[in-house]
């Protein structure tokens, strides 16, 4: 069996990270406080996918991961994203 070398991430790259995630946030409670109407939700599910994005990419090593690994993980996204659309149609025509 083949041994796996651990992938070490700079911490340069991760203070970056750190970085982005910080002004993801900052970028959240700014945007939560001005009405876009309708876009709300859109603009917040789309920071939220942002920072998951960053988080599971670097801090959960699937950047470095196999090619199975990651269509498997895209898969359940487009479930989940499936899940939600419906769940808003659902609502919307209530």
């Amino acid at each position: 069996m083949e041994e796996q070398q651990p992938h070490i991430i700079s911490y340069g790259k991760l203070l970056v990270v750190l970085f982005l995630l910080l002004v993801l946030t900052t970028f959240t409670v700014l945007v939560s406080r001005i009405d876009l109407g309708a876009l709300n939700t859109w603009v917040a599910m789309l920071i939220a996918g942002s920072k998951a994005s960053l988080v599971v990419l670097f801090f959960m090593h699937l950047k470095y991961e196999g090619k199975l690994v990651k269509y498997s993980f895209l898969a359940t996204l487009m479930a989940l994203a499936i899940i939600i659309s419906f769940i808003f149609w659902d609502v919307a025509f209530r």
